[in-house]
């Protein structure tokens, strides 16, 4: 199994006749996913050639779901219009957004969560890499090819490079779902809604929890876990070394004065029972110490 993306997952593309959007729909379809359709108003009732694939475009989310049956899109769309793509997705009835576009700013992204939570879809990002369920589907901008075969571990990173790096180093052990959650101060799916949800997969046997500095996402996380996780889980957290007051990396990683510091996110995930490695090889050293374990 997997969570959030399967093989009988329809996708659709909000845009996929960009630059960015035709160059990650080709990978998204190599890897195998069932990309249906994209949507461009000014471009609807037309169809792109990818390599041996024709994706019909359709002038919006609601005509792309009555066409197909989909049921994820992935946001390509600029920042000034993103708010506008992720509120008509949702209000269409999409079942997950996963909005790849940075820069989108802070009150667009506290807008738009707000509608798709009101409306029961679920948001990753922004500012995140996807998900992908290996050897099933692939949605988003995550290399397929670091690890194509199912496996045992899911994976809930904010960070997109750190998502690769231990795909990486895990290959060999596989994953039932990674999933790069983003690293704004603003997003819409969380660590702890990745842990209930591997905590639920039978086919999830340990979870690896990426975070790094600024928030209290992974402290939150850390009580979520000692509270309703039996799974053991294994984390890294990036930034012990980042200075205060400058953002690192992503708009949520900045700390100010003593919150949000790695030391004292890795000093709460250790009360809560979880094994964190000091890099990101030890890490997936742990994390196949405890599967043999």
């Amino acid at each position: 199994m997997a969570i959030f993306l399967n093989k009988e997952s329809k996708v659709l593309v909000q845009g996929m006749t960009g630059a960015e959007g035709m160059k990650h729909t080709r990978r998204m379809l190599a890897a195998g996913t069932q990309i249906v359709g994209g949507v461009n108003p000014r471009k609807a009732g037309r169809a792109v050639e990818l390599d041996d694939r024709t994706v019909p475009v359709f002038g919006s989310v609601r005509d792309g779901m009555d066409a197909t049956g989909a049921d994820v899109t992935v946001v390509f769309v600029p920042p000034p219009f993103a708010r506008a793509a992720v509120v008509e997705a949702a209000d269409a009835g999409i079942g997950l957004a996963v909005v790849i576009t940075e820069g989108i700013p802070v009150h667009d992204a506290v807008a738009f969560n707000a509608h798709a939570r009101a409306r029961g879809t679920r948001v990753l990002g922004p500012n995140c890499p996807g998900v992908i369920s290996p050897g099933h589907s692939n949605a988003g901008i995550i290399p397929a090819d670091i690890a194509t075969e199912p496996g045992r571990i899911g994976l809930v990173s904010k960070s997109g490079t750190l998502t690769y790096q231990l795909m990486h180093e895990l290959r060999g052990t596989g994953f039932s779902t990674a999933v790069g959650i983003g690293g704004d101060p603003v997003t819409g799916t969380s660590h702890i809604d990745c842990l209930t949800a591997f905590e639920n997969d039978p086919d999830t046997e340990l979870i690896v929890l990426i975070g790094e500095i600024g928030g209290d996402a992974e402290e939150r996380a850390a009580a979520h876990i000692a509270q309703h996780i039996t799974k053991p889980v294994v984390g890294y957290i990036a930034g012990f070394t980042a200075p205060e007051g400058r953002t690192m990396g992503h708009a949520g990683a900045i700390v100010s004065g003593s919150s949000g510091t790695a030391s004292a996110k890795k000093k709460a995930l250790e009360a809560a029972g979880v094994a964190v490695g000091a890099t990101p090889t030890e890490t997936a050293r742990l994390a196949e110490d405890r599967l043999r374990g």
